[in-house]
């Protein structure tokens, strides 16, 4: 079955066609959700509420531009609504913003360690660190996705970088002492 069939037949509600989008799906769309979740008992939920979202509103999906963007895109957002209910930002001056860039040689840390960093940070910086460092979103479109300020966006990243720099230099510096 092409996948402008499966999609007809997922907007007719038929079962085993969206049984098989979910398989042909979820793998991808479960490591978006992961990168937004906190664990990975949070993902899974995070991906079934997605799906639910999915299956509700595919007759909105109008066949232009790449379906499965159209699936991260819902995925993003249902994951990022939770938090928004949650009222997780803090409200900032953006006056008394230091956006500190933090460089990070490649061979300094693990992907696998750099990411659990990342997993462990407080949701709102965690949002915002992904947004803008891994999907490349702006300011103004994290803001408006996540109904905060600009210089709340900015504010968390810079802190998102400070916690994981210090996470970083911690963790160097054991690897270190260890090596002595």
């Amino acid at each position: 079955m092409s996948l402008d069939q499966l999609i007809h037949k997922c907007k007719s509600n038929d079962t085993k066609a969206q049984s098989e989008l979910y398989q042909l799906y979820s793998s991808k769309l479960f490591s978006v959700s992961l990168k937004y979740s906190s664990s990975h008992a949070e993902a899974e939920d995070n991906l079934q509420d997605a799906f639910i979202t999915i299956f509700d509103k595919i007759k909105q999906y109008k066949n232009k531009g790449s379906f499965e963007g159209w699936l991260k895109r819902v995925t993003i957002n249902t994951v990022l609504q939770r938090y928004r209910t949650q009222k997780v930002f803090d409200i900032v001056n953006e006056e008394a913003i230091v956006d500190e860039n933090v460089e990070i040689e490649e061979d300094d840390v693990s992907i696998d360690f750099l990411l659990k960093c990342i997993q462990e940070l407080p949701d709102r910086y965690r949002l915002v660190f992904n947004l803008y460092v891994l999907d490349g979103y702006s300011h103004k479109e994290i803001a408006d996705m996540l109904a905060i300020t600009s210089g709340t966006t900015k504010s968390n990243l810079a802190r998102a970088r400070q916690i994981l720099k210090e996470k970083i230099v911690e963790y160097k510096t054991g690897l270190n002492s260890q090596s002595l």
